[in-house]
């Protein structure tokens, strides 16, 4: 079997498990260990090191961080006598946690040639090792601090595949021989039509928005409190490539009037005239995905869009972006599935033509949704004790929110509470747009 092919596999067993509560502590732990080695499975040993821009990191890294939160977090913690292979790695796969100890600089993790590609397969190994044999200690004396730490690393985990994901993909859009990551599984939708853009209305009122009750997640999803909204309507499905297109040839890039002070000015400074990832050659435009460069595909979601471009998009459309809490609103009681990454489609897809113009699409998965919403401390946050309260709240500046997930998202990893976050100018990630209007 190929490698890759085992996605699909190991993604609907990811897919099937219940909740937290429910499940083995110790199987999801293997479950999604193993997916990550198995996205990994396409790439050569060249690709592992590359780090093409400050904002990505190499593959190796990912797969040594990764085990250093759980060594760091987990077994220094835990386990008495555990030694590291070696101590070094403390500093080199540290990422941003100064609690932990000082850092390896971010911008130049892909000067480290060593240790090898090789080396960081043992070191994942040894921690594998010693954590799957705490997990059946766990298992026999249950502690429930100590499984909210694994399965804290477990998510941390899931971030990381999908920023492998992107990360890769940015390697291989500055190759001049764009290289494909991996081919798609055909994803069974009718790319020769896209459902119609409608508008869904919500009266104003009362909500309650944010995590509560049982189930994973992330500090910065809480506590749960009450918001006022005023009336509004959200668009039933995602902005398209085709209607970006439209943006871009009505002169979107070079008037200023659509544009935030700070989008213009970073539009200017970097030359910015579509989507990352878009190129024109001999007037087509052409986009380089996981699966290689290819023409646009005007039925798709548009992805790769920064705040800024997000915004001055709304605004030609008369529209605006959503807040968080109106996006948590419309998804309250919505099933949680779209265009995951155990789809292996590695990109957005069209809305399905038989799709219902009055029902909502694509709240999960295909891009990450971004909202109006500055990322700040719900009412009553306070982060968690000792240097795992970095993990969310020291970012609580200069960041926007993003709903629902994306195609490089696993499915289990999701909730509509969740909270991703980036700054205004990030494009390399998978995100998107789905409008809102006042009423």
């Amino acid at each position: 079997m190929n490698p890759l092919d085992q996605t699909k596999t190991i993604g609907s067993r990811l897919s099937d498990q219940a909740s937290e509560r429910t499940e083995s502590l110790l199987s999801r732990y293997q479950e999604v260990r193993s997916f990550t080695e198995v996205l990994c499975q396409p790439l050569t040993t060249e690709d592992y090191v590359v780090q093409s821009m400050p904002d990505a990191s190499p593959t190796k890294w990912h797969l040594a961080h990764t085990s250093w939160f759980f060594e760091t977090f987990v077994l220094a913690a835990a386990v008495p006598d555990y030694q590291p292979p070696d101590p070094m790695y403390r500093y080199l796969f540290n990422s941003y946690y100064v609690g932990a100890g000082e850092r390896h600089c971010r911008p130049k993790r892909g000067l480290l040639s060593r240790p090898t590609v090789a080396e960081i397969y043992q070191y994942r190994a040894h921690v594998d090792g010693h954590m799957m044999a705490l997990l059946e200690q766990l298992a026999a004396s249950p502690c429930a601090q100590l499984a909210s730490v694994v399965t804290l690393g477990i998510h941390h985990e899931q971030q990381h595949q999908e920023l492998l994901l992107t990360d890769i993909k940015h390697v291989f859009s500055v190759n001049p021989l764009r290289p494909a990551y991996a081919v798609p599984c055909d994803p069974q939708v009718d790319s020769n039509a896209t459902s119609t853009l409608g508008w869904r209305p919500y009266p104003e009122g009362l909500a309650w928005i944010g995590h509560a009750g049982e189930g994973f997640a992330f500090d910065n999803e809480g506590p749960a409190h009450r918001v006022w909204v005023e009336p509004f309507q959200l668009a039933t499905r995602l902005v398209t490539v085709g209607e970006y297109l439209a943006f871009i040839e009505d002169g979107g890039y070079v008037r200023p009037d659509l544009w935030l002070s700070e989008g213009w000015a970073t539009v200017q400074a970097q030359g910015w005239q579509a989507p990352l990832y878009w190129e024109q050659v001999d007037r087509n435009w052409w986009m380089m995905t996981l699966s290689g460069r290819r023409p646009i595909e005007a039925k798709e979601p548009v992805c790769h869009v920064s705040y800024y471009e997000a915004d001055a998009y709304a605004r030609w459309a008369g529209a605006r972006l959503p807040t968080e809490t109106e996006w948590e609103i419309a998804s309250a009681g919505a099933t949680l599935a779209g265009n995951f990454v155990e789809h292996q489609a590695w990109h957005p897809i069209p809305v399905e033509s038989a799709a219902s113009p009055s029902a909502l699409h694509q709240l999960f998965g295909d891009v990450w949704e971004w909202t109006q919403s500055p990322y700040t401390a719900y009412p009553g946050y306070r982060p968690i004790a000792g240097a795992l309260g970095e993990y969310n709240g020291k970012f609580m500046c200069n960041q926007f929110v993003l709903r629902g997930g994306s195609c490089a998202t696993s499915q289990t990893h999701i909730r509509p509470t969740y909270r991703n976050f980036f700054p205004a100018f990030a494009r390399w990630q998978f995100t998107g747009m789905r409008l809102a209007k006042d009423i």
